[in-house]
């Protein structure tokens, strides 16, 4: 075990470290180094809802706080959307396992799409909530799942519970994923990475289901890799590209 390549949790967030020096993190990277131009109407109509729902509320505050509620809402959902994805897993792995749960009654019908996944796929589980790291391209992350299924083949899982489906960069996510050199066990060690035959996403909703395949192969890593060296770009301080202004040349 070492503390050189580890996971460092603070609160609910998290970064990495690779032989004792930071490592891009891969959500990281497709959050700086992918456009995401459907976000700008989800961040408009996300704000917008918030301020009529709780524009008596809002009414209330200095304008100066009421415009930093308004700005905050639309990273509270996406934010609660993605711990949604974590907080369904590990309950059902819970109930799954035997373990009674107190399911809260917002994932009620999430965690019941994942039991009937369970049912359906009888997924041996080989890896959960596990670290992956590339130390070519020294970048980590930690993936959700990787089970050997009904159908006999061992699949790289992500757990998806957005309304809005399945985005293409979950096709870079497990990409990264898939082509990571090494795992942390539960000592810390590092060991191989596993082979996998496929990769998909499990969509849990309110009201059921589906297992989407996702293409992973060295094709869709290379654009990962382009991503991450447009989030290194965005990560660079304005100096780093753009000099000060010069004086004109003296006149004879």
């Amino acid at each position: 075990m070492s503390d050189g390549t580890r996971r460092v949790n603070r609160g609910r967030g998290h970064s990495y470290v690779m032989d004792g020096d930071k490592a891009d993190g891969i959500t990281g990277i497709l959050r700086n180094g992918i456009p995401k131009p459907q976000f700008i109407k989800s961040a408009v109509d996300k704000t917008a809802g918030y301020t009529l729902d709780y524009w008596d509320e809002l009414a209330e505050l200095p304008p100066s706080e009421r415009l930093k509620r308004m700005l905050r809402a639309q990273w509270d959902y996406l934010k609660s959307a993605g711990e949604r994805g974590t907080d369904v897993h590990t309950i059902a792995h819970k109930l799954a396992t035997g373990e009674e749960v107190d399911v809260p009654d917002t994932l009620t019908g999430h965690v019941d799409a994942y039991l009937e996944f369970t049912r359906d796929w009888e997924p041996l589980e080989l890896l959960t909530e596990t670290v992956v790291g590339n130390r070519q391209h020294r970048y980590m992350g930690t993936l959700d799942t990787v089970a050997k299924l009904a159908d006999g083949k061992t699949w790289l899982l992500d757990w998806k519970t957005a309304a809005s489906g399945i985005w293409p960069e979950s096709a870079l996510q497990l990409a990264a994923y898939r082509h990571a050199e090494f795992y942390l066990d539960a000592q810390a060690n590092e060991q191989p990475m596993p082979d996998v035959d496929r990769t998909g996403c499990v969509w849990l909703r309110a009201d059921g289901y589906d297992l989407i395949p996702v293409k992973s192969g060295p094709d869709v890593l290379r654009v990962f890799l382009y991503a991450q060296q447009v989030a290194h770009f965005v990560d660079e301080p304005r100096e780093a590209f753009i000099g000060d202004a010069i004086s004109a040349p003296a006149r004879a």
